[in-house]
């Protein structure tokens, strides 16, 4: 993704694994030659967020629910038709995983997330 150095742009990995695997992690990214620098998120406080889009059936009674269940989720309708919503929604992954949780799986018509992106928090700058 685009930063605020025109040229260099972030990609961030998410990942799990014991202490040895995130290390082997690290220097397989290192050793590629368009890598600058690679950071660990879990090594200071940060902040991260997942956008996700989702298409909703909407039809007759269940639009009120739907708009109800939105709001509650602080999320946003971008898109209206006569038989669809598609809802914006930002936050941790359990955020959005619940929203989906919380209507009925049959109502889904599609999905598309971003996976997570990440920030230091207060002062923590990611400089290479």
């Amino acid at each position: 993704a685009p930063t605020e150095d025109p040229t260099l742009s972030r990609m961030t990995i998410v990942t799990n694994g014991s202490a040895e695997v995130m290390e082997q992690i690290t220097k397989q990214l290192n050793k590629l030659v368009d890598v600058v620098k690679v950071f660990d998120l879990n090594e200071g406080r940060h902040l991260e967020r997942e956008l996700m889009l989702v298409k909703i059936r909407a039809e007759n009674g269940a639009r009120e629910e739907i708009k109800r269940t939105a709001d509650i989720f602080r999320g946003r309708i971008v898109d209206v038709t006569d038989k669809t919503y598609t809802i914006e929604l930002t936050g941790p992954r359990d955020k959005l995983d619940a929203f989906l949780e919380a209507l009925d799986p049959l109502m889904i018509l599609e999905t598309v997330r971003t996976g997570a992106s990440g920030i230091g928090r207060g002062d923590w700058i990611m400089r290479a």
